[in-house]
């Protein structure tokens, strides 16, 4: 689609910005905001529509593989997830930078990394000359392999992703702007239900026992699960992923706990142990929820090792605003 020819400064040396757009993502809702969006940006633009799961990570595959490696801006318009699957697709390819309009529900990529909030970041950002940082992205060698750019992890957190990913009422409470209610309701049933277990990790080739285990993420940046600042330390620019390991705790303390990582305040418990490194064996005794990105990942198995790992520089960032720990 083609709007009003910019200068030649917001041509960016030819780079060309490219849409991609979840008409799904907060329930639908996404749909609307990006036909009120649309309406004001004022420069050359094509516009991709996703069809379903998997979608947004072909599109991006396809620009990632072309031949002429032409510098291309994709923007991903939706949630985590769609960011998720641009990643996917377009990760080590120096070509293809990747930027952002949050319009989906948890937009935990927005609060951590750089996200375009209005028209105008973007075409100063055409304009602009700054070269975007190569960051970190994090690996997970688990059944035919799986990404992560936020977080990603085993246990309670995981099994709240799972319940409010399948929920029936996730979409109408997201057209609605009551979404974060199925995420309460889903927290309330696992604190109830869900079982600890035990875990062994490896971290960079030192082994630790834990037990009573409820979660443990690893994180690339620091917020996941809408907002909660799980991992404070957190640096997408480093070449480390950070553990965080919750155990030990009663269901009521486990709560307090959960509250507090609002404000990246639980740290301060005994309970929570956080370590840095460059990859972490995690291997559980029993079979347990395992998401990527807010994403339903599948099971781990018993006995069986989940590996974490951190690709440097693996992708390029686009943006104009400030939300990181390096200053990116």
């Amino acid at each position: 689609m083609k709007r009003s020819s910019p200068s030649r400064s917001q041509r960016a040396d030819g780079m060309k910005a490219v849409f991609v757009v979840n008409p799904a993502a907060r329930g639908g809702r996404a749909l609307s905001r990006w036909k009120a969006f649309r309406k004001t940006l004022t420069f050359p633009f094509r516009e991709l529509m996703t069809k379903g799961p998997g979608h947004a990570k072909a599109i991006a595959r396809g620009f990632a593989a072309g031949g002429e490696k032409e510098k291309v801006l994709l923007i991903a318009f939706g949630g985590d997830g769609t960011v998720h699957e641009i990643l996917a697709g377009a990760a080590g390819a120096d070509h293809v930078i990747v930027g952002s309009v949050s319009a989906g529900s948890g937009n935990d990529f927005g609060r951590g990394y750089r996200s375009f909030r209005t028209a105008e970041e973007i075409v100063a950002y055409l304009g602009g000359r700054t070269a975007p940082p190569s960051l970190d992205l994090g690996m997970v060698n688990f059944g035919d392999g799986f990404i992560f750019v936020n977080s990603s992890g085993i246990g309670f957190d995981a099994e709240i992703s799972r319940g409010t990913g399948r929920s029936a009422f996730k979409p109408l409470l997201n057209r609605t702007g009551l979404g974060k209610l199925v995420y309460a309701l889903y927290t309330v049933r696992a604190l109830c239900a869900f079982r600890t277990f035990s875990l062994e990790v490896t971290a960079d080739g030192k082994q630790m026992d834990y037990h009573d285990v409820w979660f443990a993420t690893v994180s690339n940046q620091p917020y996941f699960g809408g907002g909660m600042k799980i991992s404070p330390e957190s640096d997408p620019a480093d070449g480390l992923i950070e553990l965080t390991v919750v155990s030990r705790l009663s269901r009521v303390k486990l709560l307090l706990v959960f509250g507090s990582v609002f404000f990246g305040a639980h740290t301060v418990f005994r309970e929570v142990d956080s370590r840095k490194g460059r990859q972490f064996s995690l291997k559980a005794d029993r079979e347990v929820p395992l998401h990527t990105d807010g994403e339903d990942a599948g099971d781990t198995q018993p006995g069986r090792p989940v590996v974490f790992s951190v690709r440097p520089g693996a992708w390029r960032l686009a943006g104009q605003q400030r939300t990181g720990r390096s200053g990116i």
